[in-house]
């Protein structure tokens, strides 16, 4: 009852080679039609879950998945029909799916809410028809099925306007073995095609269609889900469950911004994940079961790296590039030619893939075999995850108040250093929220959120003083754009000094 897959996409360039490597003579080729069952509210859709009736070849089967899709693995069950030869089945029946656990996340979705007698109806929301090649493929960890998919998604919104969504992908999905085959195969025909990781299910991108969004359009970017450690969790699953979260945030956005979304925020999210991810890695880093040296360290920075020069031209863009126009305006001039950066170009196929290969990195360690046990011996004298979480955080409070302390002589370099440890401690602070007494944690949040978002705000004006500076010689009028920037960075320094001084008066939460 659990599918393990991943989903990669083929560019056109690519699709030649694709169909090759899994066309040999075990290939099949099989015709898959389906309809997608949701209530008019979109309750399913919103669970994130799936319920379909499909005809695949000759024959019918009903399956419901539920489950996240950011990871490989999502709970499946399915139920094949029988459907006298000619006849269409035009209902869904959810009982067929009875007494399994993606029923009850179903039944959960379902339920009557307030003032219901009951829940609405399923009806048919979107449909796909998808020519399928696919074959078996033997691994070192096991064996998985190649699967290349083409064809499209068909919806017609509420304005009758029907929206179609082309299909050119290919899964990958694991029959026998451990997930560990999946992530490899997967990861070598990313790297020699060029194809690309893509979360975003066939059922997702239905019902993008049926609310009357076309592909490429823009959708709500996905931010940091709860996590909640518990306190007798050993450090490896603590990791593997904070790796989980990281994921849940920056796999769906990483999907928005590679298939060519051209939204800040998604841009935004995705960094946030990134520096959760890195902040998590230094603080887990030496604890009892956790790998050291993780291969994605590196790409992990420099897809960092490179989305920043996108965000830092949205920074500009979306405001104070704005407030310099205006004040330039109510002084009757003109606003400055091109003063913010501009937005770096496209990915290219190979840049998409070198920088998505990141994930494959993380959905490996994830996947990587439970070791030995350890002997009980050594688990009465490994540190608690409490004690473990409060060593890391009290080293770091005491270098962040060592920086506070002397704010006001630091160079600008230095305080944007501070603001990255501020950040690194408020994740590590958010990750291990759970193993402490929630309002003294929350108290002590307040004044470390306060303070990263000012020197956040500095950041800011130091990044827009760096790109108006070059203006000067050819824009005279560049100058008042410099001493209005100026005038906002001694304000902005400020407001720093003040939220610091409230941050140095913070109760640590956690015990000495």
């Amino acid at each position: 009852m659990t599918e393990i897959e991943l989903k990669l996409q083929v560019p056109a360039a690519a699709l030649a080679a694709v169909e090759h490597a899994v066309a040999t003579p075990a290939a099949v080729r099989t015709r898959l039609q389906a309809v997608y069952f949701d209530t008019p509210d979109r309750r399913l859709a919103a669970a994130g879950i799936a319920l379909r009736l499909r005809k695949e070849g000759r024959r019918w089967v009903q399956t419901l998945k539920a489950g996240p899709a950011h990871g490989m693995a999502r709970g499946e069950h399915n139920v094949p029909l029988v459907v006298p030869a000619g006849r269409v089945p035009q209902e869904a029946d959810p009982a067929r799916h009875a007494g399994t656990p993606p029923h009850a996340a179903l039944s959960a979705a379902l339920a009557p809410r307030d003032g219901e007698a009951q829940a609405p109806a399923l009806v048919a929301q979107y449909r796909t028809d998808i020519r399928r090649l696919h074959r078996p493929l033997r691994s070192r960890h096991g064996t998985v099925e190649l699967a290349l998919d083409r064809g499209e998604i068909v919806a017609r919104g509420a304005d009758g306007v029907e929206r179609r969504w082309p299909v050119c992908e290919l899964e990958v999905e694991l029959l026998r073995g451990a997930p560990q085959a999946v992530v490899e195969v997967a990861r070598r025909l990313a790297l020699r095609h060029g194809l690309w990781l893509d979360v975003r299910t066939k059922a997702e991108r239905g019902d993008r269609l049926a609310r009357g969004l076309l592909p490429g359009e823009p959708v709500p970017a996905v931010k940091a889900g709860p996590l909640r450690l518990r306190k007798d969790m050993p450090a490896r699953d603590a990791w593997d469950a904070v790796l989980r979260n990281v994921l849940a945030q920056a796999t769906p956005n990483w999907s928005e911004i590679a298939a060519g979304s051209s939204a800040a925020e998604p841009v935004h999210q995705l960094r946030v994940a990134l520096r959760r991810l890195r902040s998590a890695q230094r603080c887990f880093e030496g604890w009892p079961g956790v790998p050291p040296a993780p291969a994605w360290a590196d790409a992990a920075a420099a897809l960092f790296r490179e989305l920043g020069r996108a965000r830092d031209a949205e920074v500009l863009r979306g405001g104070l590039q704005r407030e310099v126009d205006a004040a330039l305006a109510a002084l009757g001039e003109a606003p400055l030619a091109q003063p913010a950066a501009a937005d770096p170009p496209p990915w290219t196929d190979a840049e998409r893939t070198r920088h998505g290969a990141v994930w494959f990195d993380l959905l490996a360690e994830l996947a990587r075999p439970v070791g030995p046990a350890t002997p009980a011996a050594d688990d009465a004298v490994s540190p608690a995850l409490p004690a473990l979480a409060a060593q890391r955080l009290q080293a770091w409070h005491t270098q962040a108040l060592r920086d506070a302390k002397r704010f006001d002589t630091l160079s600008d370099e230095a305080r944007h250093r501070l603001r990255k440890r501020l950040k690194r401690l408020r994740y590590t602070i958010e990750f291990t929220a759970g193993l402490f007494q929630r309002r003294a944690v929350e108290r002590y949040l307040d004044a470390l959120r306060e303070a990263q978002e000012h020197l956040g705000e500095f950041n800011d004006v130091c990044v827009a003083l760096a790109v108006y500076r070059p203006l000067v010689a050819q824009q005279p009028r560049a100058w008042f754009a410099l001493g209005w920037l100026a005038a906002r960075r001694e304000a902005t320094l400020a407001a720093c000094s003040r939220s610091l001084k409230r941050l140095r008066k913070a109760r640590p939460f956690w015990p000495d």
